[in-house]
């Protein structure tokens, strides 16, 4: 049996925004609208950024979620410069401490953190295959 995930839905106060700020740091595009979603394409997989009307649900702030890409040396350099340029703080570990200001280069390779708009936690992360 061929398996694979397809898409995950991310929840937004505002899913244009968010689409285009994890696309702008991937170096990536924002999809086309599909429904209620606003997709980012990586590979075949899609994430699909949906408002959340957080009020109709008495919930004030948006659940963080992980969610780790892995990229090749090059990639990682690229992101890195778009994430230090659009003055992100960014940090080496997702719990504390945090160690902002820091790459992690513990797990063979590279990883670093960065939160999206709705505190949604991102990460990079290179990975030796020797």
């Amino acid at each position: 049996m061929a398996l694979s995930l397809n898409h995950t839905i991310i929840p937004a106060r505002d899913k244009r925004a968010s689409a285009s700020f994890l696309a702008e740091i991937l170096g990536l595009e924002v999809g086309q609208p599909l429904g209620p979603f606003v997709p980012v394409h990586i590979g075949s997989l899609s994430l699909d950024f949906a408002d959340v009307d957080f009020a109709d649900k008495g919930i004030t702030e948006v659940a963080p979620h992980h969610y780790a890409f892995e990229v090749d040396e090059e990639a990682f350099d690229e992101i890195f410069a778009r994430i230090t340029r659009a003055g992100l703080d960014y940090y080496a570990e997702p719990h504390e401490p945090h160690r902002f200001g820091e790459i992690n280069t513990s797990r063979d390779g590279r990883a670093v953190y960065f939160d999206d708009p709705d505190g949604h936690i991102m990460e990079i992360m290179t990975v030796s295959h020797t």
